[in-house]
Order: C-alpha cells, then sequence, then structure tokens
C-alpha cells in the first residue's frame, strides 16, 4: 500500500512537472482542444514575409485569429464538411500550391543569382544602348500634301509646336506640340530613324518623311550622349529578371524531361 502511494505520489509530480511546459506550448484550449503556438508562429512569418512588421497589437491579432480559426474549424467538422468530395479536391489543389511553392523556393535558393550575373546582363544593356539620343519633335499627318503644306507654313514662320498641337494625329506627341522627349534613333520605325539622324540640331526636314503612320515633319531640337541608369540604381530589378529567367528555365527543363503519354 505505502509503495503504491509513493507511485502515485511520484506521477502527481511528474505530470505536474511537466504541466508549465505543455501549456507553454499550446496558446488555448477551444472545446477541450488544444491549439498550439506553432499556427502562431507559422502564421506569424506568413505575415512577416509580406513584409509587415509583427508589432504586439499585430501580435494579439494573430492570437485572435488563430482562436477564432479553431471555432469555426470545429464547427465546421462537426457539420460533415471535410468529408466532402469538394473539401477533398480543394484540399489535393493546396497541397500542389505548397510543394510547387517550395520546389521552386529552394531551386531559387540554391541556384542564386551571383554578382557577376548582375554585371555582365547591366554590361550587355549598356552595350546595347549606348550612343547617341535625340530630342525631336515630329507632326504626323495622312497625307504628303498636307505635310508639304505644313513645311511651307513653317518655313513662312508658323510655330512648329502651335501646328503640331492642332494638325499632328499622333495623340501622344500633338498635345504636346509634337515633343519625343529624349530617346535612341533605334526607338522609332527605319524611316523615321534615318531622316532625324541626318539632320543637325536645330534643323527640320524639308520633304516629307513616309512611313508606315503616315506623313512626317521631323524637327530636332538636341543631341546628347545616351544617359543610361547606373548600376546600383537597377542592381536590384536586374537581379530579380535574372532570377525569374533562370526559374522560368528550371520549369521548361522539366517539361522537356517529363516523359507525357
Amino acid at each position: 500500500m505505502k509503495n503504491k502511494l509513493v507511485t502515485s505520489f511520484a506521477l502527481a509530480a511528474l505530470v505536474a512537472g511537466l504541466s508549465p511546459l505543455a501549456q507553454a506550448q499550446n496558446l488555448a484550449i477551444v472545446n477541450g482542444k488544444t491549439v498550439p503556438l506553432a499556427r502562431v508562429e507559422a502564421l506569424s512569418q506568413q505575415i512577416a514575409r509580406s513584409g509587415r512588421e509583427i508589432t504586439p497589437d499585430i501580435e494579439k491579432q494573430i492570437k485572435d485569429e488563430v482562436i477564432a480559426r479553431e471555432i469555426f474549424i470545429q464547427e465546421a467538422q462537426k457539420q460533415g464538411l471535410d468529408t466532402t468530395e469538394d473539401y477533398k479536391v480543394q484540399m489535393e489543389l493546396a497541397r500542389q500550391t505548397i510543394l510547387i511553392r517550395d520546389l521552386f523556393t529552394n531551386y531559387q535558393k540554391a541556384n542564386p543569382v551571383t554578382d557577376e550575373e548582375i554585371k555582365a546582363e547591366y554590361d550587355k544593356f549598356a552595350a546595347a544602348n549606348s550612343g547617341k539620343e535625340y530630342k525631336a519633335r515630329h507632326i504626323l499627318v495622312e497625307t504628303e500634301a498636307q505635310a508639304k503644306a505644313i513645311i511651307a507654313q513653317i518655313k513662312k514662320g508658323g510655330k512648329f509646336e502651335d501646328i503640331a498641337k492642332k494638325a499632328s494625329k499622333d495623340p501622344g506627341s500633338g498635345a504636346n506640340g509634337g515633343d519625343l522627349d529624349w530617346a535612341p534613333a533605334s526607338n522609332y520605325v527605319a524611316e523615321f530613324a534615318q531622316a532625324l539622324t541626318l539632320l543637325k540640331k536645330g534643323q527640320m526636314t524639308d520633304t516629307p518623311v513616309k512611313s508606315q503612320f503616315g506623313y512626317h515633319i521631323i524637327r530636332l531640337d538636341d543631341v546628347r550622349d545616351a544617359q543610361l541608369p547606373k548600376f546600383e540604381d537597377v542592381k536590384a530589378q536586374i537581379a530579380q529578371q535574372l532570377q525569374q529567367q533562370k526559374l522560368a528555365k528550371y520549369q521548361a527543363d522539366l517539361r522537356a524531361k517529363a516523359k507525357i503519354e
């Protein structure tokens, strides 16, 4: 009898010693069911990944949300909603989404974009966009006769900007007096680009320039060396683009290797 009492007291002491630990691992007990703190940690991490700071107020809201979810889950289970075919389909889709997300996340961690790759991409961009930039204006009309009449009008003292606002059918630049802002010649169709690069600063085309859009009267206002963004200003953007390209290639390689019957 004495031994049984000792054993009972020892067991009680052990349970009492474990209770604070067990309680520390749980957020609450809802209708007799424990809600683990791990759910709070998981939801907090999810919110933190979105860029939001986990303040004490946000943490309290998260705990309230976790408890509310448990209440709603219990009610849904009581109604048998976790046994429906729709629930099973949705769970399978969710499982697939999580696995695919983790697959791509693991790939990106194992295959990060290097500084060397970013610099090489920037240098390639710089080489392709170096050279001259042109600040030009144009007036776009339907017919050659209209264009010739406008050229004659400007030569007689008509103001290019005012005529562009009234006559140009290019809605983007027309409202701004024909202003096309700074751009390399490669931004324009071949006929326009060729005529533009032959002009000197302040000069206007003497004859209409025909393109697929109609007839242009072009005036070159200024020329400068191409203004490229600094490497540090676009480094993050280039890294993101390269990461997307790597991931796209990985996805394409997986598709190519798959045996589909």
